[in-house]
């Protein structure tokens, strides 16, 4: 079967036909379709009119309402899941089970429990199938210069960092029945909208050890937060702080490392190019050094695209993609970390959240004025 997929496309089925699988999966497949790297072989969706439509503009033969029959007749390599994240941890199984890698849409899944039990459904070992989560920003050129010289110690220690994700939305942004709900949307700005940067932060970073959070919700009628912040001790020594917001009129998306010998800043929005990544040395660097730490080579954005490419080359080879497994539950852990610090007002650990904690399972942890109300009545949080 390896050998299958090492010449022929890859058979990818897409669950999910909304705006994301519409703007970003979709131009992301059509390339590689194009290059003969994948397949689109099918659109699955809980509407037979949007799936039928889906398909029929992007020239797919095959649309339904049921995966379990798409995943049994046509035996599709890998499944794309655009559905809302309540959702992933059953047709991620599903998908595993009938032998297919999977990449999935972020947030990965409400809960630290949803996201083992996808883990425990995958085929044993590095080679697959195995499910992935869309974590882009890991795979511009930008984000892979600037960590191979992290690694490499190029830029002395790093000391100090800095995570914000500062977006505005409005209140008909939070008119969307499913938005602002933990069993919907799986949480606030720090799950949904904050996550990249979070993600790129300890993908550059390295693992953390300890976290201390604070949340509020200060303008919008949901259930979950509207803005939190974070301190964060890495096991490197390096401390960092977090901010995510849906309430900034003046929005930006940006990560700061400082090191010994340089400054590096990332300052975007959605999405970014090898010009928006800076580079200060620090005093006494020499000027060819700084020439070389600033050469970033071929610019490619950070995007679907870009990861589906890895993913891809990733699955042919035989070997787990960086998103996948430990690489991508370390992202989903942290922010568990960050809900239950902030919700119980203490420190929490790596390592700390497992079974029989309320955080493992459910990521507002039963907390009073956090846990969805089930009286009638909203509590305000403490």
């Amino acid at each position: 079967m390896s050998s299958h997929r090492s010449t022929t496309p890859l058979r990818t089925a897409v669950v999910g036909t909304g705006g994301i699988a519409r703007s970003s999966h979709l131009p992301a497949l059509r390339t590689l379709a194009d290059a003969g790297e994948v397949e689109i072989v099918a659109a699955v969706d809980v509407d037979m009119d949007a799936a039928r439509a889906f398909a029929a503009g992007a020239g797919i033969p095959y649309a339904s309402t049921d995966l379990d029959a798409t995943l049994a007749e046509l035996r599709p390599d890998l499944v794309v899941l655009c559905t809302p994240p309540a959702v992933h941890r059953d047709q991620a199984v599903t998908a595993l089970k009938a032998g297919a890698w999977v990449w999935c849409e972020k947030p990965p899944c409400p809960s630290l429990a949803d996201f083992d039990a996808i883990e425990a459904a995958e085929t044993p070992g590095d080679a697959g199938p195995y499910a992935s989560i869309v974590f882009q920003h890991r795979f511009g050129s930008g984000a892979r210069h600037v960590r191979r010289l992290l690694r490499e110690g190029a830029f002395g220690r790093p000391l100090v960092a800095h995570c914000q994700t500062t977006w505005y939305r409005d209140t008909a942004y939070y008119s969307v029945p499913w938005r602002g709900r933990w069993a919907t949307e799986g949480g606030g700005p720090a799950m949904g909208h904050g996550i990249h940067q979070t993600d790129l932060l300890l993908d550059l970073m390295g693992p953390w050890s300890e976290v201390r959070g604070m949340a509020a919700r200060l303008v919008h009628d949901v259930e979950t937060e509207d803005v939190s912040t974070a301190q964060v001790r890495f096991a490197s020594g390096v401390v960092a702080t977090v901010v995510n917001s849906v309430l900034s009129p003046d929005e930006v998306s940006r990560i700061r490392i400082d090191c010994e010998l340089a400054t590096i800043e990332l300052t975007h929005l959605y999405g970014y190019r090898n010009a928006d990544w800076r580079i200060t040395p620090a005093p006494g660097v020499p000027e060819e050094t700084v020439a070389a730490w600033r050469d970033f080579g071929t610019d490619e954005p950070s995007s679907h695209l870009a990861q589906l490419r890895a993913l891809v080359a990733d699955i042919r080879a035989g070997r787990r993609h960086a998103t996948s497994g430990a690489g991508g539950r370390q992202t989903l852990e942290f922010i568990t970390a960050l809900y239950k610090s902030a919700f119980t007002d203490t420190p929490v650990r790596a390592g700390e959240i497992g079974p029989g904690d309320p955080y493992y399972t459910e990521l507002h942890g039963g907390a009073q004025g956090w846990a969805p109300d089930t009286t009638g009545k909203e509590e305000a949080p403490a």
